[in-house]
C-alpha cells in the first residue's frame, strides 16, 4: 500500500493545497493531510479547527484523511506509515527549501519526498498571502477551497 503524508500547517488550507492533493490522489493508496502546529506560534485557528474544515473538504474522498501533528515530520510519517511525503512548490525559493528538507527526512527515515509544482494560475497563492488579507478585511474566499 502506498501511502503519502501531505503536511504543512494549512493556516489556512487553500486552493493551491487542494490542487496538489487532488493530482497527488491518483498515485497513492491513501493522502493522509498532517496538519503541523507549534505551540509558540500564533495560528488565525487551532489544529482542529483547520483540521475540521480541510476533512469538510475531502468528505466524499476514502482515500483521505485529516489528522493534527506536533512532532518532527518524519516521526509523523511512521505513526501513519506513509512512506512518501508531498509538497508543493512554488517557487525556487520553495524548491531550495523543500530539496533541503527532503535530504534531511530521508536521511533520519527513509522516508522519500515527492514535489508537485504549483500550476502556473496558483502559483501565486501562498497561505501568510491569504492570511494578511484577511487580516486586513478582505474577502479570501476566492483562495479557499469550495465546500463539495
Amino acid at each position: 500500500m502506498r501511502i503519502a503524508a501531505f503536511t504543512g500547517s494549512f493556516d489556512p488550507y487553500t486552493i493551491g493545497h487542494d490542487d496538489i492533493v487532488r493530482r497527488a490522489l491518483p498515485l497513492f493508496d491513501r493522502i493522509v493531510i498532517g496538519v503541523g502546529y507549534n505551540e509558540h506560534k500564533q495560528y488565525m485557528q487551532p489544529p482542529e479547527e483547520r483540521c475540521k474544515l480541510i476533512r469538510s473538504y475531502y468528505k466524499n474522498e476514502p482515500k483521505i484523511e485529516v489528522v493534527a501533528y506536533n512532532d518532527l515530520t518524519v516521526d509523523f510519517c511512521r505513526r501513519v506509515e506513509a512512506q512518501y511525503i508531498i509538497k508543493g512548490v512554488r517557487t525556487l525559493k520553495d524548491f531550495e527549501y523543500e530539496q533541503e528538507m527532503a535530504e534531511i527526512n530521508r536521511r533520519l527515515s527513509g522516508v522519500e519526498t515527492i514535489c508537485f509544482f504549483a500550476s502556473p494560475e496558483l502559483a501565486h497563492i501562498s497561505s501568510s498571502m491569504v492570511r494578511e488579507l484577511a487580516h486586513f478585511g478582505k474577502d479570501v474566499a476566492d483562495f479557499l477551497p469550495k465546500h463539495p
